[in-house]
């Protein structure tokens, strides 16, 4: 797909936005915010996100712990931050490269590729390490929402992108087939299973068809469209 200079050069300007209440100060609007960012996935990718903590944060970037905590309440919320940040990546990517595709099999077939494909780092985000935080989000993510405050958190609007990136698919599944009963089902079936199939994929492989020479994006690519077949 051959998308305009224009374009192109509209969305690389596009600031990703994250839902007011998961931050107490906006890291992007400082060099400090966006380093408590860029360190922290490089950490949890390295560490996990038990043993990650501010303090060990603190130490790394050569900051107090307290000059953390003026960013975000606890990790928690750092950790909500870094979720939200990708979903909102995620849908900006999907948006860029499916915008022009007019064709619903055509779309639905780039966008899931999009959401289950490898993940590259992005230029554009200099302070952010995608390729890291891919990782961070395929074994942490879930830690995000099983928690007693979720439906709390979930009225805050702390998971509005990733709900919404869910509708984004539901409306190109129903407007390749209006028929189908079960689009939400399916289009946020598709969004954690990606994540699923790829922890399988590096830590139970035996358990999963998804390897290096099979990519998540071919299983549910065959998935989807079948169960679309009219």
């Amino acid at each position: 797909m051959i998308i305009s200079f224009d374009m192109e050069y509209l969305f690389k300007s596009l600031k990703i936005v994250i839902q007011e209440g998961v931050f107490k100060k906006d890291p992007e609007t400082t060099d400090l915010g966006k380093r408590i960012v860029g360190q922290g996935i490089l950490m949890i990718d390295e560490m996990g996100f038990e043993c990650f903590t501010f303090k060990k944060l603190g130490e790394q970037i050569g900051s107090n712990e307290s000059s953390i905590y003026r960013y975000f309440e606890n990790k928690h919320m750092f950790l909500l931050y870094l979720a939200s940040w990708y979903w909102s990546w995620i849908e900006y990517r999907l948006v860029l490269h499916t915008h022009t595709i007019e064709d619903p099999e055509d779309k639905l077939r780039k966008a899931l590729e999009i959401l289950s494909g490898d993940v590259m780092e992005d230029k554009s985000f200099s302070h952010i390490n995608e390729t890291a935080l891919h990782r961070v989000i395929i074994s942490e993510y879930s830690k995000s929402y099983l928690t007693k405050e979720v439906d709390e958190e979930n009225e805050e609007g702390y998971f509005s992108v990733y709900k919404r990136l869910v509708l984004r698919l539901r409306d190109m599944i129903e407007k390749l087939n209006p028929k189908y009963a079960f689009s939400l089902c399916l289009a946020s079936t598709v969004l954690e299973g990606t994540l699923h199939q790829q922890f399988l994929r590096d830590h139970f492989p035996t358990i999963t068809n998804c390897n290096k020479k099979v990519p998540a994006k071919d299983f549910f690519i065959d998935m989807v469209f079948n169960c679309l077949k009219k």
